[in-house]
This record gives structure tokens, sequence and C-alpha cells, in this order.
């Protein structure tokens, strides 16, 4: 049984006020779609009474995309009500899947538990299509709940999604919001700003290709590479950051270097096209300046950071301190401005030209898109701590998604959460999978006592 109702703003804050978006922010033809499962109920009413509040906290999300002069685009804050579709299943006995973040889209039931943004009516006016689109499902025979959002890349990062999320599930629970508060207005980047001598390092944006052969592209590296997932425990990361540096890098950068390193000394060590010398790695850059983003800020705050080729690439310290530099660069506010503003008006030709970024492979490069600070499971968790688990779909070829991992049962009984681990998912060529999980697997075993420093 399906039904639906509307959830107003417990006030209009948005007024029609309209945010102009940045080129940054023009991810037309991109959504994120993501789905908490929860053990027992969501109260309906309660539910009601946080999305009508977060609503008129964040008035972004209730808005519509309007186009201006033909090149301009803004989110119109016009406090529409936000709809929620909710399903009562006396179909399914459980939640179907197991504990892996990340769902392989040929296998994908997602979709299900989802009411997803038309992403091609979002810029057509005549559409009115949502920014924002949240479904409910109560699967009858297990007691458990399932809450699917589909967020608009064009209101903001997963970063601005995850903070929206935490909103709601804070209001639920009647508490205050964690900091800092939403904030919308934006810097507009200008052309002058920009710094032609950055055009290599942004090959994504640089080498946009139409829509059409993107996507192509992509469903043929559904079938020719397969996927991997890949769970590491907290002890096992830490392991690592010691071998890679210690205090000297993350645990992320300790972990993207054990990839590549496994890659390389076991997969690629013949293989002059392929064997990986740096990285392309996603970075939020909210924080480092006011003047380019706050912390609170509602966009698209992230910038595709490449690195510098690896001294040693069968090195795993040298790998992760090469990473760590690349990091540390993107954190320079001259650089960042520069880099912005390039890449920002990049984004707007691509938009004129109807071309779409190439997330692709590249020769000797593996792309790095990381969640690991991110603690979506316990960030919007609804009360049920440690009990909530997150889910998304999608892998690329040589293209890292790491996650916190998800809680975990052994039959009725839930088990202690381990924290600190991070699962890793990626797609890679058929014939080299066995050769890699096998060497993974033997490190395991020995610890990463033979692992090259």
């Amino acid at each position: 049984m399906t039904s639906s109702f509307l959830v107003f703003p417990s006030k209009p804050t948005g007024n029609n006020r309209r945010i102009e978006l940045a080129g940054f922010d023009l991810w037309t033809n991109g959504r994120i779609d993501n789905v908490f499962v929860y053990p027992s109920e969501i109260n309906i009413d309660q539910f009601k009474e946080a999305l009508s509040r977060t609503s008129s906290l964040w008035p972004l999300v209730a808005g519509r995309v309007r186009l201006e002069d033909d090149e301009r685009y803004m989110i119109e804050m016009s406090d529409n009500p936000i709809t929620v579709t909710l399903v009562i299943n006396n179909d399914l006995n459980k939640w179907p899947l197991d504990s892996n973040v990340i769902v392989e889209l040929n296998q994908n039931p997602l979709p299900a538990f989802l009411d997803e943004i038309q992403v091609t009516k979002v810029f057509d006016k005549s559409q009115d299509e949502p920014l924002v689109r949240i479904k409910l499902t109560h699967l009858i025979q297990s007691g458990e709940w399932v809450l699917g959002v589909s967020w608009s890349h064009v209101l903001g990062d997963a970063a601005a999604f995850l903070h929206f999320s935490n909103t709601l599930s804070c209001f639920y629970l009647q508490m205050e919001p964690r900091g800092p508060l939403p904030i919308f207005e934006r810097r507009l980047w200008r052309e002058d700003e920009a710094d032609q001598s950055f055009l290599p390092l942004m090959k994504q944006q640089h080498d946009s290709k139409p829509t059409a052969e993107i996507i192509k592209a992509f469903l043929d590296d559904q079938i020719t590479y397969d996927p991997v997932n890949l769970h590491f425990s907290g002890k096992q990361l830490s392991k690592l950051r010691i071998l890679a540096g210690g205090n000297n890098v993350t645990i992320q950068d300790s972990l993207t270097a054990y990839i590549i390193l496994t890659l390389n000394t076991y997969c690629y060590s013949n293989n002059d096209e392929r064997r990986i010398l740096r990285t392309n790695t996603a970075v939020n850059y909210r924080g480092v300046s006011d003047e380019i983003a706050s912390k609170g800020q509602v966009s698209n705050a992230v910038l595709m950071m490449l690195s510098d080729n690896f001294d040693d690439p069968y090195s795993l310290s040298n790998i992760a301190t090469t990473i760590r530099g690349s990091i540390k660069k993107s954190r320079d506010s001259k650089f960042l401005e520069a880099w912005i503003a390039t890449a920002d008006g990049l984004m707007r030709k691509n938009i004129k030209d109807d071309k779409s970024i190439d997330m692709g492979i590249f020769s000797n490069e593996i792309v790095v898109n990381s969640n690991l600070r991110y603690d979506w499971a316990s960030l919007v968790d609804f009360g049920y701590t440690d009990k909530c688990r997150f889910y998304t779909a999608w892998t690329g070829a040589l293209y890292l998604r790491i996650y916190r991992l998800n809680p975990e049962k052994n039959g009725n009984e839930w088990l202690p959460r381990d924290q600190d681990g991070a699962e890793v998912s990626f797609r890679m060529e058929k014939d080299l999978k066995e050769k890699f999980v096998d060497a993974w697997k033997r490190d395991i075993i020995e610890h990463f006592e033979n692992v090259r420093k």
C-alpha cells in the first residue's frame, strides 16, 4: 500500500529569495541517492515535525531551480512543501541486503526504496521538479523501517547532504542540530581569477565529453571490470598507518597507499600504462578560508586534487607521503582560489556545450572519493545507536569509494560496532581481480608484516 503526504516548513523562511549558483554547483545531471535502514519504528508524526523544522532551517532544499538571462542559475527558496511517500510492504520478510555499504548496480534493490529525483526535469521550469524527495517504507514482517532520500547534486555535495540529514535526525530526537548552521550564499568566481596553467590538473573537467558518450563508457565499464569490496578493521588501519609513516600521514592516506601498492605489485608491475603513479582525490575545502567556503557552506565544495608522481610506486610510505603532500597543497588559500576559479569556468563551459565531466580511467591514475570522515550510519540513526545501516550504489573502474563500516547482526543479535573500520569498493580488470584479492587476504593473515614500507 502506497500513500503520500506533504510536509510544509514550520514557518516560511525562504520568502522566494534567490541564491545564485556557482559554476561548481552545476551538476545538472547528478543526484545522490542514499538509503537508511532502522530495526524498528520511525514515528510518522515525529518525522513530520522534524522535517517541517528542518525545511525552515534549510529553505534551499524546498526551493526550485530558476534560470535568468540564459546563463545565471538560481535556486529560488520558495518554501514549497516536501512530498513524503509512505509504503507499507507486506511482501519482504526482512531487509534484503547484508551490511556492505556499497551496492552494485546490476543487483541494486535500492530504487524500490527511493522516490528518485528526475534530474532531466530539475532545470525545466514547467516541470516544477523538487530538489529533494523522501520515501519511507515499513517492512511489516520484520518491523524494519527504511528511509530513502534522493538529493539533487545542485543543492550540494555529500557533506552538505549529510549536514541536512543529520539535522533531520536531530530534530526527530528533539535535539538541537550539530553545528555549524547552514549557509547558502556562496562566492561567485570571475573569469579573471582563473589560471589556465591549472588546466593539466583538471583532466576530468577539461576533457569533458557529450553525456551520451559518458553514459556508454560507464555502462561498458560495468561489464568490463569486476567489483571489489574490502573490509578493514580499525586495528588493521592503525597498523597500515604506522607502516606508511605514522603521524606524518592519515588513515586515509595509508589506506589509499596500500590499495595502490597492492595493485602495482601484483597486477600492474609489467603494465606501464596501468601502473598507478598518482592519485586524483576528492578534497572538501570547507573551512580553509571563509572567503572561499565556510564550514557550514551548503554547496559543492569539493575539488579533485591531482598528486605529484610517486618517486617509488612500490613503497607504501612514499605513496602515502606523496598523497599527503597534495592534500596539504590543496589547503593553501591562494592555490585554492585559482584552482576553483579555473574549474568553475570549465563547469560553466561544459553546461553551455552540453558536455559532462569524464570520470573514466586516465592512464597511471586512480580516483579516491572517501567518506571515511563522515559516519552516515551514526549521524542519521534517529536514535537507533549502532543499529542503523546506510547504503548507496555504484562503483567505478579504479574509482575508490570508502565508507565507515555498517553495524552488523548475528542472527537477532547486534554485534559491537567497529567504529574505526572502513569499507573500500572499486572495480578492476576481471582477469586481475583474483591476484589482487589473494594478495590482500594474505596480507591480512600476515598482519601486513611483508608489506614493503
